[in-house]
């Protein structure tokens, strides 16, 4: 096998982890819970900012499938049984380490992601968790989008994925039948001992991803998908010159600027726009009044906008921030 087909051979520990095909038959609607403040940027650009999720509450999330993916390669029988060999293994283990430290040094910022809430086509008020997390406790707004543009491209470097909840103990159990099958792939390869660096690269990405699409079961009323850019796969450089900066109380946080439309890669015939994705702009509890509407249809007037005002509506949640 040559090398694309090698790391094709272990696809499908992460096809499974990446929604895009379930996301085709589906077309759920995905919404975007932000400040009012953001908001107003987000119409008015048309841009969205991705977040790196080692500087998101998800930190502890992010480290758990790191750590425990790092401390099963280390500690796996099934591993070094799979290598055949002392000599199979300590290469392996070596070329683990080289894409582990890499990224632990050079590229952890480098990866960054766009977090939804799955949203019902009938549900004109929201979740109030999300407003309470994420809405500035009912002050802000949610950005409604259909996803009936989304295709899968294997060129792409972004992927969609539903988060995927469970308990510590769920979760590591899930990772070590993971593990498991990567074993097998690499038993049944055969692969030659130059090709090894590609078995550790697979084995790589699949507790990277995994770290980035599961979180605690605690998590779960959230219902988040997440759009991850992949540097790895972004190689035409889309996104080279897209890395910029906010300065928030907690220092300075790297952020991807994506803006809303085809990516250069997208098939012919299937052009989209902002507003075809933009389904709804829900007005949170607490910025809910008529009066406030009306501030918000007379913002999108002046961004000239028109086209979403009908698209506004607000939420009936009876929530008043504290």
């Amino acid at each position: 096998m040559d090398d694309t087909e090698i790391l094709e051979a272990f696809g499908p520990l992460l096809l499974d982890l990446n929604d895009v095909y379930i996301l085709e038959q589906e077309r759920p609607l995905l919404a975007h819970y932000t400040s009012m403040e953001v908001l107003e940027k987000i119409l008015k650009t048309e841009e969205v900012w991705f977040s790196n999720p080692l500087f998101m509450n998800d930190l502890e999330e992010v480290r758990f499938g790191f750590h425990r993916g790092r401390e099963i390669f280390e500690q796996s029988e099934t591993i070094r049984a799979a290598c055949d060999t002392a000599d199979r293994y300590n290469a392996l283990k070596h070329d683990f380490y080289h894409y582990f430290n890499k990224f632990d040094q050079k590229h952890a910022l480098d990866v960054y992601v766009f977090c939804l809430s799955q949203h019902e086509r009938e549900n004109e008020d929201g979740r109030l968790s999300m407003w309470r997390g994420y809405g500035g406790q009912g002050n802000g707004a949610a950005l409604v989008f259909n996803t009936r543009f989304f295709g899968a491209n294997p060129n792409s470097p972004l992927l969609i994925a539903k988060v995927r909840y469970g308990s510590g103990a769920q979760r590591l159990a899930d990772l070590n039948a993971r593990v498991d099958q990567w074993c097998q792939i690499l038993r049944q390869a055969m692969l030659p001992d130059d090709k090894l660096y590609l078995a550790a690269f697979a084995f790589f990405l699949l507790i990277k991803f995994f770290a980035l699409v599961t979180k605690h079961i605690g998590f779960k009323e959230e219902e988040e998908w997440r759009v991850i850019y992949m540097p790895e796969y972004d190689r035409l450089k889309i996104f080279e010159e897209s890395r910029d900066y906010v300065i928030t109380a907690r220092g300075v946080e790297p952020k991807l600027k994506f803006k809303v439309a085809p990516l250069p890669m997208a098939p012919a015939g299937q052009p989209w726009t902002f507003s075809d994705i933009l389904e709804a702009i829900i007005l949170g509890p607490s910025v809910s009044s008529p009066l406030a509407k009306m501030a918000v249809l007379r913002m999108l007037e002046t961004m000239q906008k028109v086209e979403f005002q009908k698209k506004v509506v607000s939420s009936s949640i009876p929530l008043r921030p504290t």
